[in-house]
């Protein structure tokens, strides 16, 4: 058994930013949650459909991966990612950092590991491995799926391997912490208002506060966009709520990024902010809610209810990111 040492097997409440914290705290950087989602300017929103889709996608984060690039770019890590079509390169990619004491991140779909147990694919998994054997890899995954979990050699190779929306070419990666990087509190001004300013000018209609006010309008046709609304409605609010999100959407962590934050600078605009994402985590959370019960009774009320909380959700947000977007003329005043 190869295993690297030393390792803080701490699940938390989404898979990027456990993986991430997992490969920090090697390195000495022991961050929370919610400082490497926001530093990492992770929270956005889309509303996406098509016909070749069984049914509408809300999502709350920008892209898998892209958090992870920006946090490394963020905080100056050196970032250090692999890809190949070639499983024997792919598996050398990972073993040689473990081999050498260094904890690797993998990109893959979680329908084939084995401790799973809700089998749905999705490409966009991220983990952190820390150890292997003959039979079995080592992984730290969410606290929701177990933390420190093990799956099988041959399960972990299927899911690197996948391929369809999201999947990444047996993605591994690396980070390392130089000896002088910026502190974290000196960068929460420019992770903040990138965030606000790709969310207020998104390049579709789909994205961002503008992707919020069209789902408040195209949920109140759900009913009649599935021939399963039972199953299909309880599913997208469960998505919203438990999927590895930290609830709402990722608006909690986003919202409590925004409170550590307040702690560390004295800022209006900071406050403002949070207090507005306190409100709006506690709103998707009720939309969320409401789209499970029109599922469950196949009651249209209950989504033109949600309808009209997603117009009031794209008008609380706007306003939290106009906000925050107006940290950077306002001069950092650290506590």
């Amino acid at each position: 058994m190869t295993t690297v040492r030393d390792i803080d097997a701490r699940g938390a409440q989404h898979c990027e930013t456990t993986a991430l914290g997992v490969l920090l705290r090697h390195q000495g950087l022991d961050l929370s949650e919610p400082m490497l989602f926001g530093l990492g300017s992770g929270l956005s929103f889309i509303y996406w459909d098509s016909k070749a889709m069984g049914f509408p996608f809300l999502g709350g984060r920008v892209k898998p991966f892209e958090l992870t690039g920006n946090l490394a770019a963020t905080l100056g890590l050196e970032l250090e990612v692999r890809e190949t079509t070639s499983p024997r390169k792919a598996w050398g990619n990972v073993t040689a950092p473990i081999d050498a004491g260094h904890p690797v991140g993998l990109q893959l779909d979680s329908y084939h590991l084995d401790y799973f147990g809700a089998k749905v694919h999705f490409a966009g998994h991220v983990v952190a491995m820390y150890g292997y054997d003959d039979h079995e890899a080592h992984l730290v995954d969410t606290e929701q799926q177990g933390g420190a979990v093990v799956t099988s050699l041959t399960g972990l190779a299927k899911a690197r391997a996948a391929r369809g929306p999201m999947a990444a070419r047996h993605r591994s990666f690396t980070l390392t912490v130089p000896g002088d990087a910026p502190s974290p509190a000196d960068r929460i001004i420019p992770a903040v208002t990138a965030c606000a300013e790709a969310f207020l000018h998104p390049p579709i209609a789909n994205l961002g506060h503008r992707g919020i006010e069209k789902a408040g309008k195209r949920v109140r046709t759900w009913l009649q966009r599935t021939d399963h609304p039972q199953r299909d409605l309880p599913q997208a609010a469960l998505l919203m709520e438990k999927a590895g999100t930290g609830g709402a959407l990722f608006r909690n962590l986003y919202r409590d990024f925004l409170g550590e934050c307040t702690r560390l600078i004295d800022s209006s605009h900071l406050r403002t902010g949070h207090g507005l994402y306190t409100e709006a985590a506690a709103l998707w959370t009720e939309a969320a809610a409401l789209i499970a019960k029109a599922g469950e009774s196949v009651d249209a009320r209950y989504l033109d209810q949600a309808g009209t909380l997603l117009g009031d959700l794209s008008r609380i947000e706007r306003e939290a990111m106009e906000a925050l977007s107006r940290l950077s003329s306002q001069g950092p005043a650290m506590r």
